[in-house]
């Protein structure tokens, strides 16, 4: 069983981690029941569980939560934040949106979102400046193509 910290831990390994999809990089969902997830993890026997940590971990302030991944739900850790930012002309910008969930008094969630880059710190701009783009591509390169679809995947159906 994985607890939240060890859930953050798995994201700060790890640098780019999916929330549950199958994917080019690991899942949270499959770390905290050991294994591939068949169908929606919210019907699975542990999703409650995957829910309190992926929760615990959309919450820190260490990780960005957007759609970098095939526009899937994706943590992104923030140690990649600056070199992310320093490449980010090269991602859609959607992919780069900030989102969040904000629990209501009567239990219900509202997802949020902020727009790159009014979410990035000022800290974290000025590491990205300092860095040169052959740095940033170096520190993402075992992530630089990810969140591509492939072309035909994109193209409208005729």
């Amino acid at each position: 069983m994985l607890s939240p910290k060890q859930g953050l831990a798995f994201v700060k390994r790890h640098g780019v981690v999916l929330q549950a999809a199958r994917g080019p990089v690991p899942s949270l969902a499959a770390a905290v029941v050991g294994g591939p997830i068949r169908g929606s993890w919210w019907g699975h026997p542990k999703g409650h569980e995957i829910f309190r940590i992926a929760d615990a971990v959309s919450q820190s302030d260490e990780v960005l939560v957007c759609k970098l991944v095939e526009g899937k739900v994706t943590y992104v850790h923030r140690r990649l934040w600056p070199a992310l930012v320093k490449l980010a002309a090269r991602r859609r910008n959607e992919e780069l949106v900030k989102l969040w969930v904000v629990h209501t008094r009567t239990g219900a969630h509202r997802s949020r979102r902020t727009a790159f880059p009014k979410w990035v710190p000022t800290e974290v701009m000025r590491e990205a400046d300092l860095l040169s783009t052959a740095d940033a591509e170096r520190i993402l390169s075992p992530w630089i193509a990810l969140g591509r679809k492939r072309a035909k995947d994109r193209e409208p159906s005729r």
